[in-house]
């Protein structure tokens, strides 16, 4: 069969196709945290590095080394 990703827009929708699918017998998983949370913690460390102006230049000949 396929897989269907939904993107309820708030609560409501959410508990709606809950609902909706428990009654059809629709078996689902929820993914609570999208994100690795060791992943989203180097982000907003790089977020505040950048915006204290801690960043490393790179011209584009050495990205390709």
């Amino acid at each position: 069969m396929e897989t269907l990703i939904v993107h309820p827009e708030n609560k409501a929708q959410l508990s709606a196709l809950k609902a909706f699918m428990k009654a059809f017998n629709i078996s689902f998983e929820e993914n609570k945290q999208p994100y690795n949370a060791e992943f989203v913690e180097k982000m907003k460390v790089s977020k505040q590095q950048a915006k204290e102006g801690n960043t490393i230049k790179v011209s584009l000949d050495d990205i390709w080394k």
